[in-house]
């Protein structure tokens, strides 16, 4: 995908990608039980039975895929949501055909495992390439994009010993277990609109709970783990409140689990160590872990032994959704080194957050992790 199409995707998703397939029914408002895509949209097809999370997941993949936005398969229009449920293009025909395919080579060809995409052929084009290119295969190849699943590599460290120099490197295990919470403040920039300082705030409780608030311009962006359920509350979309559920309340219990970084060895179930890896000109250790319905891959840097990238991935009924967080600026925080500038990249756009203050085992009132408003 070139760097036009990045910018079309994300500036378009900052406003309304997840959303474009269809509209709001009129007066759905969230409930405890996670909506399906059916209950909330009107128009829905094939893919019926998705929670509304899963479902706007399913629209940022099909954006990457096809190096589109919003308005290549929809009615321009950002003041009514039906419009995004009106058949105007034969796109969204096409597209319906296609998930069905993609289905039935995954049945018919792989035994249901999901081995094809939309992503497997389109590769950020409308169509498939369907001529190979002379130029791509005389020329210097590009980076080869990592595996999302991560080969275990031999002769390495242990993944006892890559999490033990992490946890020396942060301040020890006596310094992390005396991290009970923190209150942090700082900045962040995203996308399009949203492209200059926004104050933000998070606040975390161990071992699992976090809630991380972004005052845009148009009203506050919320995501809230409570240690059991979470949920995203921000403006501009159908479900004011929406419950997470599958990979994406796997996700953000895990950025919640790792607020606490001692317990890292606890926060998935199973581990592997991978063939050490650059990012940036530095060397990295790999390491990937897995539970129900999570996986994640993790990059220490080999000198300092510190975490330099996590990304952590969503399962999807067409694919599977990557979010990429970038750690930088490590400081002392009452002995516990913490990250003060990270930067958080999904399908749908970015945070580029920097923290200004940071402060260590603070009493948090226990409704900053009670369901948003």
């Amino acid at each position: 995908m070139n760097l036009g199409s990045r910018r079309t995707i994300a500036g378009a998703a900052a406003i309304a990608l997840a959303w474009l397939a269809s509209a709001l029914v009129a007066g759905q408002t969230a409930s405890e039980k996670p909506p399906m895509a059916e209950e909330v949209f009107k128009n829905v097809r094939v893919l019926k039975g998705m929670s509304v999370d899963e479902f706007m997941g399913a629209m940022g993949i099909f954006s990457a895929a096809l190096g589109m936005s919003c308005e290549d398969c929809h009615l321009a229009s950002d003041s009514k949501w039906e419009n995004y449920a009106l058949d105007t293009s034969p796109r969204k025909t096409t597209a319906r055909r296609m998930i069905q395919m993609m289905a039935s080579i995954n049945q018919g060809s792989f035994g249901g495992r999901q081995v094809v995409t939309c992503y497997t052929c389109h590769r950020g084009a409308a169509g498939p390439k369907v001529t190979p290119s002379l130029a791509a295969i005389y020329s210097a190849p590009p980076p080869e994009e990592p595996p999302d699943i991560v080969p275990a590599a031999a002769g390495g460290p242990s993944v006892d010993q890559v999490f033990d120099k992490y946890l020396q490197a942060l301040g020890g295990a006596q310094k992390l277990a005396g991290l009970t919470s923190f209150v942090a403040k700082g900045t962040s920039v995203g996308y399009g609109p949203e492209g200059t300082n926004r104050p933000v705030e998070i606040y975390a409780k161990g071992p699992d709970q976090r809630t991380t608030i972004i005052h845009t311009l148009d009203g506050d962006n919320t995501t809230t783990y409570d240690g059991r359920s979470a949920w995203v509350a921000a403006p501009h979309r159908p479900v004011a409140v929406l419950p997470l559920t599958g990979g994406d309340l796997g996700g953000v219990k895990l950025d919640a689990e790792l607020s606490f970084p001692g317990r890292i060895k606890q926060t998935l179930g199973t581990w592997r160590v991978g063939s050490p890896t650059t990012i940036d000109d530095r060397d990295v250790q790999v390491v990937q872990g897995t539970s129900t319905g999570t996986l994640a891959t993790f990059y220490f840097d080999s000198t300092t032994g510190l975490l330099v990238r996590l990304v952590r991935y969503a399962e999807s009924r067409v694919g599977r959704l990557p979010t990429q967080f970038d750690f930088a600026d490590y400081r002392d925080v009452a002995g516990v080194k913490m990250p003060f500038k990270w930067k958080m990249t999904w399908l749908d756009g970015f945070e580029d957050l920097t923290l200004t203050e940071i402060q260590p085992n603070v009493a948090i009132d226990a409704a900053k992790f009670a369901k948003p408003r």
